[in-house]
């Protein structure tokens, strides 16, 4: 007897699921690079017949595996880039058979997920009552999103309504770390904002704003903050950054992508006092908190502007029913955020902080053995960040990192911060342990010896 079409899709779905996890069993011995040899089977061309799901995850398998970087494993260190956690990881593969569109109408049960995992974070991070927000791709579609909702509330504040378009709007200022993150320039850009006219704040020795050099707000100003400098993760003054805005009228946005999530854990929560003054803030899942990609989360203290900016308000659609595209740039999309909501249950609130004061340990252990190995790594270890680089042979930082990645023995890349060379090493990953950081460092030592002999 023939299976039936479900049938089929099931037996292909423990196919795949039982191919990902043989991949995921070999991550710890097998080297952390993408091998690179077997790309060009992946586009032999496009079959006049199709091919059966078992060759074509034969295929994936082969060809495509190996051309992975291994960034699932302890010993990736590069790009802020978390693993999964399993249960997030496990609900990813389940929802993947649900097939769920994220809205009430379309997917009851994932929005009550998305719903939850967004109030849990409100009170996880300590932010106001009422804060409500959106799951996105990442923090790039975040901070558009509540970029926009910035814009159009200080906009209207001045008489210009919403859908009147940006041509003949009131001049917006822009005051912004000279240190924030680019996709936060970006987001600024698809906001229809100019960068050209930020005014820029110095940054002090640890890569934070300069309370002292922050010029005089007003109702028209957006601030653009960072809780977790991509080099150092160290955060803006927010504290005095949330009472110089609220006394001007101005907006304050925290980019957070990866640093929010600090705020979990007392080893390096006070660098976030004040973070409750802000208007909006950012924070991905899949960073820190280790979901799959791709979950952001935009987040803001007036839910209802966010809804005024976001909300498409098509006819044929209930008023009534929960519509997370209300809130969120995209419309039809999966139930990113049924992911955190798994990551959320597995871990509680104490797995959060455990796993977030883990990663500040590595990191600080990272920062004192290059220290032993004669690297100056000059900032304080704030968060899960570590910035390297060579006093008086800078330009071999480049070098070392790429003897690294080649020994496929741990992976993370070159940088520049403030003028100097360098190198990062991000600690993100929940299945880091000491022992890949011992690989770590002894790989980074080799790499320093031989790359010195050979110069």
């Amino acid at each position: 007897m023939q299976n039936s079409p479900l049938d089929s899709q099931a037996e292909a779905f423990s196919d795949g699921a039982a191919r990902g996890a043989a991949y995921l069993k070999q991550l710890s011995t097998r080297q952390v690079k993408a091998d690179l040899s077997f790309l060009n089977d992946l586009d032999a061309g496009l079959p006049d017949k199709g091919m059966g799901v078992k060759t074509i995850l034969d295929l994936i398998e082969t060809a495509g595996g190996p051309g992975t970087v291994a960034s699932a494993a302890g010993r990736y260190f590069g790009y802020v880039i978390g693993g999964a956690l399993p249960a997030a990881s496990a609900a990813r593969a389940l929802l993947s058979a649900w097939d769920q569109v994220a809205d009430d109408l379309t997917g009851p049960s994932v929005v009550r997920m998305e719903e939850a995992a967004i109030s849990w974070i409100v009170d996880l991070l300590r932010l106001p009552e009422g804060t409500n927000g959106a799951f996105t791709t990442g923090a790039t579609m975040s901070n558009m999103a509540l970029l926009v909702t910035a814009r159009d509330a200080l906009l209207a504040r001045q008489g210009h309504k919403r859908g009147d378009g940006l041509i003949g709007a009131p001049a917006l200022r822009i005051v912004a770390s000279a240190e924030i993150h680019a996709t936060v320039q970006k987001s600024v850009r698809m906001a229809g904002l100019s960068t050209s006219s930020i005014e820029w704040v110095e940054t002090d020795d640890q890569g934070r704003m300069r309370i002292d050099r922050l010029p005089e707000l007003d109702a028209r100003t957006l601030v653009l903050a960072q809780a977790g400098n991509v080099c150092t993760g160290a955060s803006d003054p927010l504290d005095e950054l949330g009472d110089r805005c609220q006394a001007a009228g101005a907006w304050l946005h925290v980019d957070g992508a990866f640093g929010l999530w600090a705020r979990t854990a007392d080893p390096v929560s006070a660098a976030l006092k004040g973070l409750e003054k802000a208007d909006s803030w950012v924070v991905d899942s899949h960073k820190t908190l280790n979901t799959p990609y791709d979950a952001g989360l935009a987040l803001c203290r007036h839910p209802e502007e966010m809804q005024a900016s976001m909300a498409i308000g098509a006819a044929y659609l209930p008023a009534t029913a929960p519509n997370p595209a209300n809130r969120a740039p995209e419309f039809s999309r999966s139930a990113r955020g049924a992911e955190t909501w798994a990551a959320l249950l597995s871990l509680g609130r104490a797995g959060v902080a455990e796993m977030v004061t883990r990663f500040h340990r590595h990191a600080v252990r990272v920062s004192e053995e290059l220290r032993a190995l004669g690297f100056e790594v000059p900032h304080q270890v704030h968060f899960n960040q570590v910035f390297a680089t060579l006093p008086g042979n800078e330009d071999a930082c480049a070098r070392i990192a790429e003897h690294v990645q080649n020994s496929g023995e741990a992976w993370f890349g070159q940088a520049q911060w403030q003028g100097r060379k360098g190198f990062r090493i991000s600690v993100s990953n929940w299945a880091t342990t000491d022992e890949d950081v011992d690989r770590l460092i002894a790989a980074v030592a080799t790499a320093k010896t031989e790359v010195l002999e050979l110069a």
